[in-house]
């Protein structure tokens, strides 16, 4: 006997297994595996404590970073996930020598062998606007995740970003903890600020902003964040590039942070800063200056995260309260002149108009990058960077660095 009820559910069956299997098909099409292997060394040396116990930070590990981002599902709602995992393998470091930020210390003093971090993020998509719940890697002037070690730093929170109005991105989202380069737990997040009190853990950082490219070479961002009961913080910039003549451009940008308090600390911080950068034939001149006001220095997300100010370097920040720095930088690719993958890097920061307990206070930074990748042969595609840092200053410390890594990442699909 024919029975349309039964057909009409096998015909519904066979039908979702389809919608089902292309859904799949599209979500693995477009899927992409990638181990990114990276051999970190560092070694401070303290210039102001020779003959003391603790005169000299040295650490050296294997890192391995796995990540899986998928496609999306067909339909007016696009579902995805993504996925980081990160694995940390201290080669050599003892007591007395950690302290350099790359590998973890356990409250007896003693270094694990290893240590790895898993975080999933799901995702859904529609038209030009991107929905993501889980492990994020900010790049934001007002939230942007450190990457200068051995792992990266993480976040955990929800972020939309949407590109569906021309010439315009909007970004928006909350952060409820961080997981700092070197652990391997999430926590509640702090803020530093020079000269601040008061600051509490928080398990908020509320953000929202808007990119706008006002020309095809001038664009305009404004960002609102706030890590809660801490501080809140307005930004704002403008980027400019000019063509002078043939092969010569000029790169102009502002910056700008406004800082008040929160809860019950006593953040008072304007920051005011500008870069020109000048480039000709793989040669790169720049020069840049900051200005600061209030009460504090500027405030940012605590434990090694990077604020986004120009003078922002290697080892120091220069964000003193009412700390005024300037740079000056030279960058050149020898690709220009038969050398392909070499790049060379040097930058001077000076900084003073501070004070250390009451005292007037100055310090300088001197950077120096030289970065080469691999162009061809069986070694292909591996980078390897070596990093010189000097730093003084007057009743802070005095540090020389040396740093060298050497990455590859590996594309299973």
């Amino acid at each position: 006997m024919y029975n349309p009820s039964r057909t009409w559910s096998i015909t519904l069956a066979i039908s979702t297994s389809i919608v089902a299997q292309q859904a799949i098909a599209e979500f693995n099409d477009d899927s992409h595996l990638t181990l990114e292997a990276r051999n970190f060394y560092i070694n401070r040396d303290f210039r102001d404590n020779p003959n003391t116990a603790h005169h000299k930070a040295e650490e050296w590990g294997q890192g391995f970073m796995l990540r899986y981002n998928s496609g999306f599902t067909e339909g007016t709602l696009g579902f995805g996930v993504d996925a980081l995992g990160l694995l940390g393998v201290k080669l050599d470091a003892g007591r007395g020598t950690t302290g350099a930020g790359a590998l973890p210390v356990q409250r007896d003093g003693e270094v694990p062998d290893s240590f790895g971090f898993i975080g999933p993020t799901a995702k859904v998509k529609m038209a030009k606007s991107l929905l993501t719940v889980g492990t994020h890697a900010p790049t934001l002037p007002i939230a942007f995740r450190n990457d200068t070690r051995l792992l990266p730093q993480t976040f955990e929170g929800a972020q939309i970003v949407s590109s569906d109005i021309d010439k315009l991105t909007l970004t928006g989202g909350q952060f409820r903890a961080t997981r700092l380069r070197n652990s391997t737990n999430y926590e509640d997040m702090s803020m530093f600020a020079d000269g601040s009190s008061g600051g509490v853990a928080s398990d908020r950082f509320n953000y929202a902003g808007a990119t706008y490219a006002l020309l095809p070479n001038l664009t305009t961002t404004y960002f609102f964040a706030e890590l809660q009961d801490n501080y809140s913080q307005h930004y704002g910039n403008l980027i400019h590039t000019q063509p002078l003549a043939e092969g010569l451009n000029l790169r102009s940008e502002v910056r700008y942070f406004q800082s008040e308090h929160e809860g019950r600390t006593n953040v008072d911080n304007r920051n005011l800063g500008t870069m020109l950068t000048l480039s000709y034939k793989g040669h790169a001149l720049g020069a840049s200056y900051q200005n600061q006001s209030g009460d504090t220095g500027m405030p940012f997300i605590g434990g090694g995260t990077d604020p986004w100010a120009f003078n922002t370097v290697t080892y120091h920040h220069f964000l003193r309260a009412r700390e005024d720095s300037w740079q000056l930088r030279y960058d050149y690719d020898l690709a220009t002149v038969g050398l392909p993958g070499l790049t060379f890097m040097t930058r001077y920061v000076s900084g003073d108009n501070f004070e250390i307990a009451g005292t007037n206070a100055k310090e300088w930074e001197r950077n120096v990058d030289i970065a080469y990748v691999v162009q061809s042969g069986p070694l292909k595609n591996v980078n390897l960077r070596l990093r010189n840092v000097a730093y003084r200053g007057s009743r802070t410390t005095d540090i020389d660095e040396n740093r060298i890594i050497v990455g590859y990442t590996f594309k299973f699909w």
